[in-house]
């Protein structure tokens, strides 16, 4: 039997996505609106999403040395979800979305090596206030982690509870599964929200919730809201393998590398306080190929599928919000911390929703006047 309860959720990204799939359990009617035109048979969005051109990284001490503590707790609560997520969708699925807790490795070169004492002494002071888990690497332990990296690397971190996912396959097997449990999907959606009423092509529907989950595109909506400008490529190598993500430690910047399935990888390193959509810049791409290179110079040989650019949608302390007002519920600034805090956050939203115990509830959410 259905819940009398409506829900809509605007936005089909992955905060989107994750919310309608656990309320269609719970048996909820939902409408999903999402702005671009999705293919259903493969749930692309022509990478207009952040989620899909994101690396799908899982690494709250990675992410909380340059964060707070609010953002390790949140991917701690994470990496204990997704787990679960993976199993039942694998289960419906045709496919098994690859999902591996490996660890992240950080690395130097030598002449970057302040780089990495720095952040392992960051890692230190996070490992006494909370239960980060983490081993220091000589050459050796490099080697046997990832023999392919033997000889270029003397020291390094291992960081042992991390871990990663195939982003695009997620989202895939989401959108699908959202369907299969009666999901209402309208694409190619331009709305409007007031409260709890929806307006698409000059029709209103009323709600007993909204949930706006639209990031950047909420912009109009959160005036506090900016979009941060990222870069990535994704390359094919038939000469690497690696079992987990690589960090690589420089003065400017801290280049991650992160395996995919059919010998895929996915560099990113930049972020840039715009929110310019243009294709990537010729200084940004000749960065990364070098980076790329230097962790091993076989990777001359990959070949460069795609370069993309997208907007993670960020307030000002970088820190996600759930903000309530009346029946509209924005749940927004993810930024690079996506696939880290989503399943937490909505956990929460989720436990709000049904008057559960919400532990994350001080951390996330704002309850506004109209």
């Amino acid at each position: 039997m259905s819940n009398t309860v409506d829900i809509a959720i605007i936005g089909a990204g992955l905060a989107g996505r994750l919310l309608a799939y656990r309320l269609s359990q719970l048996n909820y009617d939902i409408d999903l609106y999402e702005a671009n035109q999705l293919d259903i048979k493969t749930s692309a969005q022509q990478l207009s999403a952040a989620a899909f051109t994101a690396a799908g990284m899982i690494a709250p001490i990675s992410e909380a040395i340059d964060a707070d503590l609010d953002t390790y707790f949140l991917g701690k609560s994470s990496l204990k979800l997704w787990p679960q997520i993976i199993r039942e969708l694998n289960l419906s699925g045709d496919k098994k979305i690859a999902y591996q807790q490996n660890g992240s490795l950080i690395i130097c070169h030598h002449q970057d090596q302040a780089e990495l004492t720095h952040f392992t002494r960051k890692v230190h002071r996070l490992s006494q206030t909370c239960d980060a888990k983490f081993k220091t690497l000589d050459a050796t332990d490099i080697k046997a982690l990832e023999p392919d990296l033997e000889g270029n690397f003397s020291t390094g971190l291992l960081l042992e509870e991390e871990a990663n996912i195939d982003n695009r396959h997620l989202m895939h097997a989401l959108l699908q599964q959202c369907l299969a449990n009666q999901v209402h999907l309208i694409d190619q959606a331009t709305v409007s929200v007031t409260n709890n009423c929806v307006t698409h092509q000059h029709k209103s529907q009323t709600y007993q919730w909204v949930f706006d989950c639209r990031g950047v595109g909420a912009k109009a909506q959160l005036p506090n809201l900016r979009g941060v400008r990222g870069e990535v490529l994704r390359v094919e190598s038939t000469e690497i393998s690696l079992s987990r993500p690589v960090r690589l430690m420089h003065p400017r910047y801290q280049l991650y590398l992160v395996p995919k399935p059919n010998r895929q990888f996915v560099i990113g390193a930049t972020q840039i306080e715009s929110e310019d959509t243009s294709p990537m810049s010729v200084q940004s791409m000749l960065e990364l190929c070098s980076a790329l290179y230097s962790i091993n110079p076989a990777f001359s040989q990959a070949r460069i599928l795609e370069q993309n650019t997208n907007l993670r949608p960020a307030f000002i302390d970088n820190k996600p919000q759930v903000i309530v007002r009346d029946q509209l519920v924005s749940i927004n600034g993810l930024f690079r911390h996506g696939f880290l805090v989503a399943p937490a956050i909505i956990d929460s939203v989720v436990n709000w929703l049904q008057g559960k115990n919400c532990p994350n509830q001080a951390r996330l959410f704002s309850f506004l006047e109209h």
